[in-house]
């Protein structure tokens, strides 16, 4: 029998929060706050599904809201993972310095390990970093890419280069921000041979309405995906995808 595996990808808004009390008293509120307990709570959603693998999108570092704690760090050490993260900006650009925004990134976990990883930054956009991580079973790319339309289709171009390159089977996840949803990924789709694995397409975003598939779990050929699901979960102003899936050369 094939080893299943969990991919669990979510988007946790740096653990800030949801719903209208985010915006209060003025637009965006929320971003400030401290955020033990609303990451307390998505440490235990996430535990609860026993992950092989997690990728987080909008991760604190070790800002003042998270009271210098490293979040990726410290989910790590309740799931007994091991971890990456890194800032998702380019170093030269203002936003690395600013008090809260130079912490904000994205991280990777995994129970089994990590064999190599690479931090690599698109051309274009704002949020830049690609997290290219080598596993036993496949190599995992994650992305959160740009919320212009030009600059997704530049960074998937680029995604599209990486991916040639690989000799393992592939997953591409993240927050693609791709506001029409799996037709705009079309051509990359094609160029790849790569498969969502939210067949269904469930909408990912807003958590309290879903409207858009924002979210994504792209996979190789190779890869079979046994079940994909998108509970409502509002701990975050997205939902989270879990993916169990295994190897076509295991079964």
């Amino acid at each position: 029998m094939s080893k299943k595996y969990r991919f669990v990808l979510y988007n946790i808004r740096y653990g800030t929060g949801s719903g209208w009390r985010f915006h209060t008293p003025f637009p965006y509120r929320g971003y400030t706050r401290r955020t033990d307990r609303h990451f307390g709570s998505i440490t235990d959603f996430i535990e609860s599904l026993d992950p092989d693998i997690v990728g987080l999108i909008e991760v604190d570092g070790g800002s003042r809201r998270s009271r210098g704690v490293n979040q990726a760090s410290q989910l790590a050490g309740v799931l007994g993972h091991s971890f990456l993260f890194e800032s998702k900006y380019t170093r030269p650009l203002f936003s690395k310095h600013l008090p809260i925004v130079r912490w904000q990134g994205n991280a990777f976990l995994s129970k089994n390990g990590i064999l190599s990883q690479k931090f690599l930054y698109f051309d274009q956009g704002v949020k830049r970093l690609v997290m290219e991580v080598e596993l036993d079973t496949c190599v995992v790319f994650l992305v959160h890419l740009s919320i212009k339309y030009a600059h997704r289709q530049n960074q998937l171009r680029e995604l599209q280069v990486l991916i040639h390159g690989q000799k393992k089977p592939v997953i591409v996840a993240g927050d693609f921000n791709s506001f029409l949803g799996q037709r705009e990924l079309a051509p990359f789709l094609e160029a790849t041979s790569l498969k969502s694995a939210n067949t269904g397409r469930l909408r990912t975003f807003p958590s309290r309405v879903p409207r858009m598939e924002l979210d994504f779990i792209l996979h190789s050929p190779e890869i079979i995906i046994h079940d994909l699901d998108v509970p409502r979960v509002r701990l975050s102003d997205h939902l989270p995808l879990i993916c169990d899936f295994s190897l076509k050369d295991q079964a």
